[in-house]
């Protein structure tokens, strides 16, 4: 399967390049039947889109996404589903003086000997945050998919940015509370803190990391495929494939490997007239597999890599050490944007291995 596809029955291609003519996606796979429309994936998008606040790149672009493909009269017919954005606001110029000085902490080096040269420097061109857009296409389809079907629903918020984090991990009471700020946080007072924190790195002409906690409900038991198709192994892939994600971590995740087997053990219980554990140490995954507990994931971003303050490069051509100031409209953390593009590829694999496991028809009625 090509490098920029994912999934086995629900199947994802991302194409375009951040300073090309569009970005798109195709979706294969997608039951017939599913309602969707152009508004389900807007609003998808209308929340991860450039320009919306001071403390994201200031690139202005609608997002607005057009169905070429897979649907009629407002319902999937079981063809490939294509969609595309148009890109607007470019301004290519800025990466004129980049195509043989390499910006720290991009892939532009690595790039250029890998292609030798023909990859599009414009804008990171396919290894930009921009495509990140195309995931939320997908997403959106595979988010209703999944609700509709098997009640399943994922939200993804902000815990924490530099040093400033939630003391408690969020609810689904909390779900509706996400995007009542900039920094898509629920606890209003750390959002507050948060966004000062990104700010102030903005005045620095400096970036700040975070980290994502996603958190997914109503599952069944038994998605996953061991050994190398369980659950973790596609849910990490998918995450470590955005842009920036340095690090992927399910239930106690690190913080696991300090603790006794009598702490981080899930002791089972019935409650409600089911099986299910008395804690989430693990996340709602075990051996690979769902274990209808909720899956509990923290996804790592490392501070955004275009900032304003001088750097050193090499000069590809001369081989000699020059300095660079990267010029452009980045976002100071990359973060605040992040939370709709953890939740679409997290419902992408989750409705992937529905439909492998047998928990989604091929015809929804």
């Amino acid at each position: 399967m090509s490098s920029s596809s994912i999934g086995q029955r629900f199947v994802f291609t991302s194409f375009g390049e951040s300073h090309g003519k569009c970005i798109g996606a195709t979706v294969d796979g997608c039951p017939a039947g599913l309602e969707i429309g152009e508004r389900d994936i807007q609003t998808m998008l209308d929340l991860r889109k450039p320009g919306q606040s001071i403390i994201t790149t200031q690139r202005k672009e609608d997002d607005k996404v057009e169905i070429l493909s897979g649907t009629y009269k407002g319902h999937t017919t079981g063809a490939p589903i294509t969609m595309i954005i148009w890109n607007k606001d470019q301004h290519s110029k800025d990466y004129d003086n980049l195509t043989l000085k390499p910006r720290p902490g991009h892939s532009d080096y690595p790039a250029f000997v890998k292609y030798n040269g023909f990859n599009d420097i414009r804008g990171g061109g396919r290894f930009s945050g921009r495509l990140t857009a195309t995931f939320v296409m997908a997403g959106a389809i595979a988010r209703k998919l999944l609700s509709k079907t098997l009640g399943i629903e994922t939200f993804s918020y902000t815990c924490q940015v530099g040093s400033v984090k939630m003391k408690e991990h969020a609810t689904m009471k909390m779900k509706n509370s996400v995007y009542s700020n900039e920094v898509r946080c629920p606890d209003p007072k750390i959002a507050s803190k948060m966004r000062e924190t990104i700010l102030a790195a903005r005045r620095r002409g400096d970036s700040i990391g975070g980290i994502v906690e996603s958190l997914t409900v109503n599952l069944p038991v038994g998605l996953g495929e061991p050994i190398f198709g369980s659950l973790e192994s596609d849910l990490s892939k998918a995450l470590f494939s955005i842009p920036a994600v340095k690090g992927v971590e399910f239930g106690s995740g690190f913080h696991g490997s300090t603790l006794h087997g009598s702490e981080n053990n899930d002791e089972f219980l019935i409650k409600n007239g089911k099986i299910q554990t008395k804690t989430n140490n693990a996340g709602g995954i075990l051996g690979g597999i769902s274990t209808g507990m909720p899956i509990v994931l923290r996804v790592a971003f490392k501070p955004a890599s275009s900032i304003a303050k001088k750097q050193q490069t090499i000069d590809l051509h001369t081989k000699k050490s020059v300095s660079l100031v990267v010029q452009g409209r980045h976002d100071p953390c990359v973060v605040p944007r992040a939370p709709p593009v953890v939740d679409s590829l997290v419902s992408v694999v989750l409705a992937d291995h529905a439909i492998r496991a047998g928990f989604i028809p091929p015809v929804i009625r």
